[in-house]
C-alpha cells in the first residue's frame, strides 16, 4: 500500500473529468425559464483540483478535453486556477467535453449532464505512462473514469504505477448512473479499484452500489477497512459521516448552513480533507475541515469558484458554533 506520510509533500495528481458548468442566473431560476446563464469550470476531478489549490496544495490534472470551444474554455480555466495541465490532452474528432446545465436551488434542483461521447473517456495508457508518478505525493482518482474504455484500463494502469512509486491512492467513488451500462458493472469495477486504494471516500448510495445491495454499504466500507484500506469515509449527507481506520471508527456531524444548492459538496470535502492531512492534521480534524468546506460550497453559487481558501475555511471554523452531534 502507499505511504500516507507522502501526503505531506502536498502535490496531488488528480485523474478524471473536467467540464463546463452553465448556471441558470439569477440564483433560484429554473433552467427552462432562464434567459441567461453564467459559466464555471466543472467536473469532479477538476473541482477537486481547484479545492486542493485553494487550500494551498499543488494539483496536476490528467484527463482529455475536446478540440473545440468548450475544451478550450476548460484549459483556460485550469490555467486561471493554477492547476498544472501538462497531462491534459486534447481529443480530436467528435468527442465532446462534459457540459452541465445546473440550477442554484436548494430544493428540487435540476442538473442536466451532457456526456455523449465524453472526451475524458478517451484517456488512454499512453497518457498515464507519460506521467512521472514519483514527482507527486498522491494519486486521486474518481470512479467515473472507470465507467468506459479506454479510460477504465488507463485508470487501473495509473493505480499500478502509483503503487509502484509508493504513492497513496485516493479513490472518490463518484458514482454517476448515467455513465455506466449497468449498476452491476459499476459494482465490479469500483470494488476492484477500492481494493487497490489506500483512502476511499463515498456516500451511502455509492457504497451500496459497490456492495451490490441496498443497505449493505456500511458493511462493505467496514470490510474494505478490515482488508487494508487506511482510511474509509462513509458519508451520509445530513447525518454526517462514519470514518474507518485501522485504529477504529468514529462518527462526525455536519456544519449546518443555509444551502443554495446541493452540488459541489463532495468535491470540496475531499479537497479540504486531503489538504488537511497533508498539513499533518489528525484524521478526525481533517474530516471536520472537509465537512466545513462542503458546508461553505453549498452556500455559494457554482462549484469550482465556490471552493474556499484555507484562510476562509479557518475563519469559518473559528466563527461557526461547531458540527452537529
Amino acid at each position: 500500500m502507499g505511504d500516507l506520510a507522502r501526503l505531506s509533500g502536498g502535490s496531488f495528481l488528480v485523474m478524471g473529468r473536467a467540464g463546463m458548468d452553465l448556471y441558470a442566473d439569477p440564483p433560484g431560476t429554473r433552467a427552462e425559464e432562464a434567459l441567461r446563464f453564467t459559466t464555471a469550470l466543472g467536473g469532479s476531478a477538476a473541482n477537486i483540483a481547484v479545492a486542493l489549490v485553494r487550500q494551498g496544495c499543488r494539483a496536476a490534472l490528467v484527463t482529455r478535453v475536446s478540440d473545440d470551444a468548450v475544451g478550450r474554455f476548460c484549459l483556460r480555466q485550469l490555467d486561471d486556477y493554477g492547476i498544472d495541465r501538462r497531462h491534459v490532452q486534447v481529443q480530436s474528432g467528435d468527442a465532446r467535453t462534459s457540459l452541465a446545465l445546473v440550477e442554484t436551488r436548494a430544493v428540487d434542483c435540476q442538473s442536466v449532464i451532457y456526456r455523449n461521447n465524453a472526451a475524458d473517456f478517451a484517456m488512454n495508457m499512453a497518457d498515464i505512462e507519460a506521467v512521472d508518478f514519483a514527482a507527486h505525493s498522491a494519486l486521486v482518482a474518481t470512479g467515473t473514469g472507470l465507467a468506459a474504455e479506454p479510460s477504465r484500463s488507463a485508470s487501473f494502469r495509473a493505480f499500478e504505477l502509483a503503487r509502484a512509486a509508493g504513492l497513496p491512492v485516493v479513490l472518490d467513488l463518484d458514482y454517476r448512473p448515467y455513465s455506466w451500462p449497468s449498476a452491476l458493472m459499476a459494482s465490479v469495477a469500483c470494488a476492484r479499484a477500492a481494493a487497490l486504494a489506500d483512502v476511499i471516500v463515498g456516500n451511502d448510495l455509492e457504497f451500496d452500489v459497490m456492495a451490490g445491495s441496498a443497505g449493505k454499504g456500511l458493511e462493505k466500507a467496514r470490510s474494505l477497512s478490515a482488508e487494508g484500506a487506511r482510511i474509509v469515509i462513509y458519508k451520509m449527507g445530513e447525518k454526517g459521516a462514519i470514518t474507518l481506520t485501522p485504529e477504529g471508527e468514529f462518527a462526525t456531524g455536519i456544519y449546518p448552513t443555509r444551502a443554495l444548492k446541493p452540488t459541489g459538496a463532495g468535491d470540496s470535502f475531499l479537497g479540504a480533507f486531503l489538504a488537511a492531512l497533508s498539513l499533518g492534521h489528525p484524521v478526525r480534524d481533517a474530516v471536520l475541515r472537509g465537512s466545513a468546506a462542503a458546508a461553505m460550497v453549498v452556500a455559494r453559487v457554482a462549484c469550482a469558484p465556490a471552493m474556499p481558501s484555507r484562510a476562509e475555511l479557518d475563519e469559518f471554523l473559528a466563527s461557526h458554533p461547531g458540527p452537529t452531534a
